[in-house]
């Protein structure tokens, strides 16, 4: 019986009092690769915040990781975030200090201690993503790719049951577009579960997946012939 790591039925999203999406019926189960897809403003972005605890599901039921949505409470959001890996269009890297303290920050703000585990799990999720040599370098020393390279890194490091990636490649041009794609692609096959958030429908046509759309206040799925 495959597992589902999220899972929303007959659900509402909103922001503030403007209603986004309704009857919400989207199931993702471990290890699968999906993309969601649909036109700036069709709600891509309000679902993945709903997903990461930006947004409360106010309407419907909704679980992500084990963490009931409509019940979650403030003090729970930094356990559900350890539990997610989130990758963003703009890096979000510490621009003061170098790669290596970016994922030492992140390590210690969720409560690993040991100096020496701490150091290899940075080598390991480095490694990952083809970026050890470049720990000592500050993000703005880095190109485009290689700071989302990065990002992608930082969000293994909790070794997360699924990372949210809203437009991972949406600053990126389309070689560096498809590098940082072949690096998800990889971790997907080792096993991690990721639902993308992208506008890039040359990515989906060279990597075929489940694909979700976002349009007219709805989510639904949609065979690659119809994108």
């Amino acid at each position: 019986m495959p597992q589902a790591v999220l899972a929303i039925k007959d659900a509402s999203i909103f922001q503030q009092d403007n209603l986004v999406l309704s009857d919400v019926n989207v199931t993702i189960e471990k290890g699968e690769f999906v993309y969601l897809i649909g036109k700036t403003g069709s709600g891509k972005s309000s679902f993945m915040k709903t997903l990461y605890g930006d947004l409360i599901l106010r309407k419907g039921q909704g679980t992500i990781v084990g963490y009931d949505l409509p019940t979650l409470k403030e003090k729970d959001i930094p356990f559900l975030r350890r539990k997610l890996g989130v990758v963003f269009q703009d890096f979000k890297l510490l621009n003061d200090r170098t790669i290596k303290d970016n994922l030492l920050f992140v390590l210690s703000a969720t409560g690993w201690k040991e100096k020496k585990e701490m150091e290899n799990r940075i080598n390991e999720v480095l490694d990952k993503v083809d970026m050890k040599t470049k720990s000592f370098k500050f993000p703005y020393q880095l190109s485009g790719g290689e700071q989302q390279r990065v990002a992608i890194a930082r969000a293994l490091l909790n070794n997360p049951e699924i990372i949210l990636a809203d437009e991972p490649t949406g600053n990126l041009d389309p070689q560096t577009s498809v590098e940082v794609m072949e690096v998800l692609q990889e971790i997907n096959k080792n096993g991690n579960t990721i639902l993308m958030a992208t506008h890039d429908y040359a990515l989906l046509l060279k990597y075929p997946s489940k694909t979700l759309k976002c349009d007219e206040n709805q989510i639904f799925e949609v065979v690659q012939k119809m994108i």
